[in-house]
């Protein structure tokens, strides 16, 4: 079994030459980020006399043994620079926010686990701890018998590295693509504002991808990133989110920025947003998204299908097909599932719910609420009462956001950073 060793361990402690004498202290240990799960260890920054000098991983002995030594006839007195890839270990991870990658959520490293595997020298784990902090206040005598708490792989984890003095250390955005864009989220707002702007600018990559997590974003922190963005740059984003969720953040955004940033909305998008912003937030109109999927009443279910499979509207949002009349009235709504399994051949109007529920853009939360939940519905018809005519829908989902708090994640200790 692999032996692992304690980071803390190793830092201010002497190093000797091979004569025994003592020749400087051990600062850091350099490891460079690459595509190994488990960046190998380059070398040590050594003090000597004043001076913070590199020392390769070749010439050190006794790593294992815990009294290192220096294995080389002469060390290079050129001060240590740090070169692109390599990362301090002590300095730049120990004590600083990492995002755990399997669980998405920020853990604090307390203590970094090295070992030797196949005679590399590698950072193989991070301890979240607390044991960890006895570890490093006493010392590394008695502190070296203090157990670890829970090992996470460092293959899990990616560290935030905008503060490393290199502008080739950045969170890949493959990294953080598998996750959901609320658990993007969700470390945003643990995160403090450089490392949350670390994250935004890594999944800024799929502009898709960042427009999901703005808006699963509570509404201080959209508006602490908007401020550093100029209008265009707003406006791009806002494009790409949900009418409705652009709507709600185009009313939280200054005054003076706001009648800019809407001109500058893509056409479509911005007759969305205008329209919905002439109802109160807190309707079935202020809630509703205008897009959603119809098919006329004499459509089979295939037609229906390629409907979907043509549509733009977003996953989150597809929860049924509209069947509507030629004045665009609802007349019934068939479920993804009734669709499915449906034959190809038959009318939607044969296997959809006619017995249609509906509200008027002017109705309230509550009553939202109420008749989404007397009816078991995921999604809700919003119809002008004047025409009858079909404008948009309300999704259980977008009905939660407005009934939960906000910052409830917090409260309920979703976002809080693990140790």
């Amino acid at each position: 079994m692999t032996e692992l060793l304690h980071l803390s361990t190793f830092l201010r402690r002497p190093i000797f030459d091979e004569a025994g004498d003592r020749i400087g202290r051990v600062q850091d240990l350099v490891a460079r980020l690459g595509d190994a799960p488990h960046p190998p260890i380059v070398g040590a920054v050594i003090r000597i006399e004043g001076r913070d000098l590199f020392v390769p991983i070749r010439k050190i002995g006794g790593l294992a043994e815990g009294r290192m030594t220096f294995e080389g006839k002469r060390v290079d007195l050129r001060r240590f620079e740090r070169r692109p890839g390599e990362i301090l270990l002590a300095e730049d991870l120990l004590a600083r926010h990492l995002i755990n990658l399997v669980r998405g959520r920020l853990i604090i490293a307390n203590e970094i686990e090295i070992a030797e595997i196949d005679g590399v020298w590698e950072v193989v784990g991070v301890d979240p701890g607390r044991r960890s902090f006895l570890r490093r206040i006493l010392g590394p005598r008695i502190g070296q018998r203090v157990k670890a708490d829970r090992i996470v792989d460092f293959a899990s984890i990616e560290p935030f590295v905008a503060h490393v003095p290199s502008a080739r250390l950045r969170i890949p955005y493959r990294k953080l693509a598998h996750l959901h864009p609320a658990q993007i989220a969700d470390l945003v707002e643990q995160a403090s504002h450089a490392e949350g702007e670390e994250i935004i600018e890594a999944v800024g990559l799929d502009r898709e991808l960042e427009a999901d997590v703005f808006e699963e974003l509570d509404t201080a922190h959209q508006l602490e990133f908007l401020e550093e963005r100029s209008d265009a740059e707003a406006a791009r984003l806002l494009g790409r989110m949900e009418p409705d969720n652009a709507a709600d953040l185009i009313t939280e955004i200054d005054q003076d920025r706001r009648e800019s940033i809407l001109d500058l909305l893509p056409t479509t998008q911005r007759a969305k947003v205008r329209n919905l912003l002439t109802y109160n937030a807190e309707t079935a109109g202020g809630l509703m998204n205008p897009d959603f999927v119809s098919v006329p009443a004499a459509a089979t279910v295939d037609d229906a299908l390629r409907a979907i499979r043509t549509s733009t509207v977003s996953a989150q949002s597809l929860y049924a097909v509209f069947v509507l009349d030629q004045d665009a009235r609802p007349v019934a709504t068939a479920t993804i599932a009734q669709l499915v399994r449906a034959r190809a051949t038959d009318h939607v109007l044969d296997v959809a719910r006619t017995e249609l529920t509906h509200v008027d853009p002017h109705s309230d939360v509550h009553q939202v609420a109420r008749t989404m939940s007397d009816f078991n519905l995921t999604v809700l018809p919003v119809v002008e009462a004047e025409h009858g005519r079909m404008i948009g829908v309300v999704t259980v989902d977008d009905l939660l956001e407005e009934l939960l708090p906000q910052g409830w994640r917090r409260e309920f200790g979703m976002s809080a950073a693990q140790e």
